[in-house]
């Protein structure tokens, strides 16, 4: 999230009503509902994690122990276990 100066994007007008409730604060104004954006999906991170736990899963089906897998994805075993166990 980028923060902006309220100064530079908004009226005037708007600006001195918003004063009037905070003066020199941080103001989180959230996206419509149309427009929001579910964790990761923007930056694709979502994306990565999903295929690194697919990774994970078929690895396991292989044969592939926890443990060696916890070592090769730098996780705990516990996160490992987590990712096979996910509905």
């Amino acid at each position: 999230m980028k923060y902006m100066n309220a100064n530079e994007i908004l009226p005037v007008h708007l600006v001195e009503e918003l004063q009037t409730y905070m003066q020199a604060g941080y103001l989180y104004i959230p996206a419509k509902a149309e427009h929001h954006k579910s964790w990761g999906e923007v930056s694709g991170y979502r994306k990565e994690l999903d295929n690194r736990n697919k990774k994970i899963i078929s690895e396991y089906k292989q044969g592939v122990s926890v443990e060696e897998l916890a070592g090769c994805y730098q996780l705990s075993v516990y996160a490992v276990r987590k990712i096979l166990y996910q509905k």
